[in-house]
């Protein structure tokens, strides 16, 4: 095979895709994806046509967070102890019928803010078993050298749905109503629901932990006193889940990637507000519209452009640095974007694609963040604590912007779409550089895999 060209080695690494059962579970995401985003842009226009209130959809995130902490951290430890497969099975067949529900709540008319909030509540405790699950099964269908690559191929479909979706919903919503695109998500799953009974049986691992953090603390941020096989595994239960906590202890360095995500997302994710924006900032009217849409498809669209780039990112030896920089950038980003939601005032002009664009460079930011943090889990964590670690990953990653949405609602709601934004932007950045001062060697983090091949 030639050497690869610049060009190229900036571009996303495909070699996943040569595995048939990564490939088929690939594939079937890019069907699946367009209906999630469906529901996740159709759940807060429905809350906010029954309300008129930003509080209102900022109050989906607190219904939203508590499953998803709770099944979150016991989806993960159900992952180590059960056929993940099985797993699978029964967590999108869930999540399948929760899609019809909302259906059906829509069809009716009934126009109950609590019904609606309580199924969005039981969608997302199946979501939080099936998420850590899910991604915890990359790590058995490819090799560790490609775990990285593979999970930018993941979320690079994600996100490309996450464009998709909200255009379409934002456009249709007016025409159809809230029914027919909930419908349309629930017959998506069912392309996932075919990749996943072509699984092999995944039975929980046997094998002896002997996790990459062990073998290099300097390396991979676990304390130098971990031992492997410390932590057992025992049945699944909060046992188990404390298990997980305990070996995720022994990783000091993991646990700051962590945090700086909590950070960027807590105080940097305005999604809650964009109902608001589009409306009050933007002077849109009715349900949805062309800026309603573009503010919910720009983030991911510059996650679907960071992953088409992201060669160079999942090939990167400063991994700690690069992640830093990239929540400094997304933190820069809805700054701009705060401060040109504010300065539309009620009309969408020139500073309306500006909010846009910022948000779109934000979403670059955020893949790149998204893609480090992933590979240096995955790639440090051993088999038989994988699922835990990715229940925690799950509630840090999806948890975050459900409290933002609480805590931007809030504020949105006293001063504002556009200084909330905006606020939210510059927390993000000090609260970044004050982590990072507290933990400096952070900076210095260098994935094992690299290290090994200097030694070698």
């Amino acid at each position: 095979m030639p050497a690869p060209g610049p060009l190229r080695s900036l571009l996303a690494d495909t070699t996943p895709l040569q595995h048939p059962h990564f490939r088929r579970l690939w594939t079937a995401n890019i069907v699946t994806v367009i209906g999630a985003q469906l529901n996740i842009i159709v759940v807060p226009a429905q809350i906010y046509a029954i309300t008129g209130s930003s509080a209102y959809v900022g109050l989906a995130g607190a219904f939203g967070l508590v499953p998803l902490v709770v099944f979150g951290l016991y989806g993960g430890a159900l992952s180590d102890h059960m056929d993940r497969t099985k797993l699978l099975r029964i967590t999108t067949t869930g999540m399948i019928l929760t899609a019809v529900a909302f259906w059906a709540q829509a069809a009716s008319g009934l126009d109950n803010v609590w019904l609606l909030l309580t199924v969005f509540a039981v969608q997302q405790a199946f979501f939080a078993v099936n998420q850590p699950n899910r991604t915890a099964v990359i790590a058995r269908i490819v090799p560790v050298g490609s775990i990285g690559a593979a999970t930018s191929l993941n979320m690079t479909v994600t996100q490309a749905g996450a464009v998709i979706g909200p255009v379409i919903g934002g456009l249709l919503i007016p025409v159809t109503g809230f029914a027919w695109l909930y419908l349309i998500d629930a017959v998506c799953l069912l392309s996932t629901l075919w990749a996943v009974l072509k699984l092999p049986a995944l039975p929980p691992s046997t094998a002896s932990l002997t996790a990459t953090s062990a073998a290099s603390p300097a390396a991979s941020g676990a304390s130098a006193d971990f031992v492997p096989g410390s932590v057992k595994a025992g049945r699944p239960g909060f046992r188990s889940v404390i298990e997980g906590f305990v070996y995720l202890a022994a990783m000091p360095l993991l646990l700051m990637s962590f945090l700086l995500d909590i950070i960027a997302m807590t105080f940097g994710m305005p999604r809650a507000l964009i109902p608001e924006i589009s409306a009050v900032n933007f002077g849109e009217q009715g349900e949805g519209g062309l800026f309603y849409a573009l503010l919910y498809a720009a983030m991911p669209a510059g996650a679907v452009l960071g992953g088409v780039f992201s060669g160079a990112v999942t090939r990167a030896r400063r991994q700690g640095l690069g992640i830093v920089i990239s929540v400094l950038c997304w933190g820069a980003a809805v700054t701009v974007m705060g401060l040109a939601v504010t300065a539309a005032d009620g009309r969408a002009g020139v500073w309306a694609w500006v909010a846009v664009i910022s948000f779109l460079l934000g979403g670059v930011a955020d893949m790149f963040s998204t893609v480090q943090r992933n590979a240096m889990l995955q790639e440090s964590a051993d088999d038989r604590m994988r699922g835990r670690l990715q229940g925690v990953f799950l509630v840090v990653v999806a948890g975050g912007p459900r409290l933002a949405d609480i805590l931007h609602g809030w504020a949105g709601a006293r001063i504002g779409a556009g200084p909330a934004t905006a606020a939210g932007g510059v927390l993000v950045i000090l609260g970044v550089v004050a982590a990072v001062a507290a933990v400096p060697s952070f900076l210095r983090y260098i994935p094992a895999r690299f290290t090994v091949t200097e030694r070698s």
